[in-house]
């Protein structure tokens, strides 16, 4: 039995996130903002003032990862870091004003996109299919 990338949820799964990640690019290129620091902006858009480490641990990604993507971020004018005031060892990331003028913006973008992703499903099919991800993320994140 050969694999079948057509059959293989990991091969499509990734090809629509690639895909998914075109398409915002497209629409927040103009705000000054790449996919990369999506995520991050879309955590310190709902709780501002986090650490790195919160950051890391809510997106599941990388540290070093993150810690580039926070240097990028920090060069493009959208956040600031500061010493965190229980521990020394952390930094506090904050939104820049700049960062906080392009969220609705920002949010209509990831909107259209994923409106025009799930054109061709029905309400119930969007919900079910969304419902789907979430439990199939859930059990990749579980511990073997």
């Amino acid at each position: 039995m050969r694999f079948d990338k057509e059959k293989s949820a990991g091969y499509l799964a990734n090809h629509m996130a690639r895909l998914f990640a075109q398409g915002l690019q497209e629409r927040i290129a103009p705000l000054g903002i790449v996919p990369g620091q999506f995520p991050a902006l879309l955590a310190l858009w709902e709780k501002d003032g986090i650490t790195q480490k919160e950051l890391v641990a809510r997106l599941d990604i990388e540290q070093a990862t993150m810690a580039n993507t926070l240097t990028r971020m920090e060069r493009d004018g959208l956040i600031r870091r500061s010493k965190h005031p229980s521990d020394a060892r952390a930094q506090q990331i904050w939104l820049t004003v700049k960062a906080k003028r392009i969220r609705d913006r920002a949010y209509d973008a990831a909107d259209a996109v994923n409106a025009r992703a799930l054109s061709g499903l029905a309400e119930e099919e969007r919900a079910l299919f969304v419902g789907f991800m979430r439990r199939v993320i859930a059990a990749l994140q579980k511990p073997d």
